[in-house]
């Protein structure tokens, strides 16, 4: 693998901090968790590993080509489907820096394995690696068959709607109990309005919550 020699290029990616399409990895020892940020930035705007930095952004360097053959198991044996993955490796301040770049999948979602072989979509939030949520799911589902859209509001809809017009967010649980829809079906609701781009959903720390995005 070609050796480039960026410094300036490496310090300014390290100065930027770890955030939505960025994570600083000291060294790679399981596939299966590197997969899982494959997914969150495959399933989100994409992003880029540093292998080699910690995480206060001190350069520590690769150790090994180990971290190569990890990222390469985590992108075609622990992700699905496969992800693709360059590869570039650079000389900075006497230590070798593998950068990993993962482009934004363009079906979604892309899911990682785990021990037990089952298979889970990940989002990025911040610095951090979340689990999909089910709305998520449906919501890639329907961009994957997209078909011409007719949008109509039956009470259900208009429920959940006026809900979160009279509330700045809410939690899918609270639908639930203010609107006496069940989870199955508010879940389908809240998919179709973040696809039609009519409801937001954001991490609040503990669970995504929804917002009107008008409001």
């Amino acid at each position: 693998m070609k050796v480039t020699d960026a410094t300036s290029y490496i310090h300014a990616l390290i100065a930027q901090g770890e955030h939505v399409e960025q994570d600083f990895k000291y060294e790679i020892s399981d596939a299966r968790k590197i997969a899982r940020t494959l997914s969150a930035f495959a399933n989100t705007q994409g992003g880029r590993l540093l292998i080699g930095v910690k995480d206060n952004g001190r350069i520590a360097g690769v150790r090994s080509e180990e971290e190569m053959y990890m990222i390469e198991a985590a992108a075609q044996l622990y992700c699905s489907p496969v992800v693709e993955v360059k590869m570039t490796t650079y000389r900075v301040d006497g230590h070798t820096i593998l950068v990993a770049d993962v482009p934004s999948a363009t079906k979604r979602p892309i899911m990682a394995r785990d021990e037990n072989n089952r298979l889970w979509a990940y989002v990025r939030v911040a610095d951090e690696n979340i689990l999909a949520t089910p709305t998520h799911l449906q919501v890639w589902q329907q961009e994957c068959n997209a078909q011409p859209v007719v949008i109509s509001f039956t009470e259900r809809e208009s429920l959940v709607l006026d809900l979160l017009s009279r509330e700045e967010e809410c939690s899918l649980s609270r639908i639930c109990r203010m609107t006496h829809i069940s989870r199955y079906d508010a879940q389908q609701l809240l998919a179709r309005f973040v696809y039609w781009g009519i409801v937001a959903m954001r991490y609040d720390g503990h669970h995504f919550v929804f917002r009107n995005v008008g409001e």
